[in-house]
């Protein structure tokens, strides 16, 4: 879904640089507009090379005739193209305009002309905040149906403490996300409950060491995000990850692979579908020392046992479960998703390359191949792991089509 960003000059703007990249992590395309008060704030440079696309300043542009009229007409292509129009730092002087019909440059005219959803999160001194006028152009806002995402309380940039911050980036983003499925609600998940593993694992070698991988977690918490989007009941069962838990989704922290094998067994009965996209350590060490291993000059040998084979587990227990498998692979990706597909019962199994720059492990994009109990091979190309989750989505709800039919 496309997202216009509209950048009102306070010194708040720096935050809409950290929105810009909370939105496109939860799958948006972002486009974005500043005022010319924004711009003495924060670069436009900074927000072209965070969503990839041009940044949008001017009304009218000083360039060539040709130029000069697509930039005559370019409120309204922003208007139309974009789904959600989402202001921060919202201004007391954007939201009077706002309220008031008042258009004297691209943001402002962007606005009158947009017909979607709109997400308002103001920035500003505590005092205009409080003012009547403020309050009366808020709620006019609010009538209007506008999401106005309320500032935080705290110290403001001009030494006053009280309301007037502009909200979290994070807050900010769930409100774009809310507003999102509001706009396009689809259902057909509903009924289903998901069961979903995501990120690392990590097996202590002593009291402060441990064996883990270079997983995130994004994937695993894209499929949530995108699944309880969807109407599914998700339950995630997350190893350790920097990542927020997601809205709406039933989040269990987890650290080794036993306790993820535990919480998976725990809650399998629940479940219609397994996603096990977790990156669950191969080995670890039975009994680890609660104290920390002095170093000492002499060689340190570590005696591993595998750790439990969840996937395989949840296989022989599916049942008439859909069950779905990642394979994270540096090379022989397709044979080897076959293979694990096979080997692990699973009705599906994902295959991701994860040698490549700027995909799979930490990264926010991915490209992967969908290998399915039915014979199909699926690439998609490289996309934001939320797109590679709806897909993914997708993909589970034709297989079980698919499934269904042979029987």
């Amino acid at each position: 879904m496309n997202v216009a960003l509209g950048v009102g000059g306070g010194i708040a703007a720096y935050k809409a640089a950290e929105l810009a990249r909370a939105l496109m992590e939860r799958g948006f395309a972002v486009e974005v507009i500043m005022t010319r008060a924004a711009a003495e704030f924060i670069q436009p440079l900074t927000f072209a090379a965070l969503t990839g696309r041009k940044v949008h300043t001017q009304l009218f542009s000083a360039a060539s005739s040709e130029d000069t009229l697509s930039s005559a007409i370019e409120h309204i292509r922003l208007a139309q193209e974009n789904q959600i129009f989402v202001i921060a730092p919202a201004t007391a002087d954007l939201i009077a305009k706002f309220a008031h019909g008042l258009a004297d440059d691209l943001l402002t005219t962007a606005y009158l002309a947009f017909t979607g959803a709109v997400v308002v999160a103001p920035a500003m001194n505590t005092n205009m905040w409080n003012h009547p006028a403020t309050r009366a152009n808020v709620e006019i806002l609010r009538a209007r149906g506008h999401i106005i995402v309320e500032p935080d309380e705290g110290l403001l940039a001009c030494g006053m403490v009280g309301p007037g911050r502009l909200a979290e980036p994070q807050a900010i983003a769930e409100a774009v996300a809310a507003a999102s499925r509001a706009l396009a609600p689809r259902r057909d998940l509903e009924g289903e409950v998901i069961l979903i593993t995501a990120g690392p694992t990590q097996e202590p070698i002593d009291g402060v060491r441990y064996i883990s991988n270079r997983s995130s977690g994004k994937m695993g918490y894209a499929l949530a995000e995108e699944a309880a989007a969807r109407g599914a009941r998700v339950i995630l069962i997350s190893g350790p990850v920097a990542l927020a838990p997601p809205h709406g989704v039933e989040t269990l922290p987890v650290r080794t692979a036993v306790e993820m094998r535990q919480a998976v067994m725990d809650r399998l009965a629940e479940s219609t579908m397994v996603i096990k996209a977790a990156a669950v350590a191969d080995y670890h060490i039975p009994n680890p020392p609660q104290q920390k291993i002095k170093k000492t000059s002499a060689r340190m040998s570590l005696d591993l046992d595998p750790t439990p084979d969840i996937l395989a587990e949840v296989g022989r227990k599916k049942e008439d479960r859909l069950l779905v498998g990642f394979a994270a692979e540096t090379g022989n990706m397709v044979e080897e998703a076959r293979r694990k597909m096979r080997d692990k019962n699973c009705d599906m199994v994902v295959g991701n390359v994860v040698s490549n720059a700027g995909t799979g492990f930490e990264a926010d994009e991915n490209e992967v191949v969908m290998v399915t109990r039915t014979g199909e091979t699926i690439p998609v190309s490289r996309a934001h792991k939320r797109e590679i989750a709806r897909r993914i989505l997708d993909q589970m709800m034709h297989l079980r089509l698919a499934l269904h039919a042979q029987h």
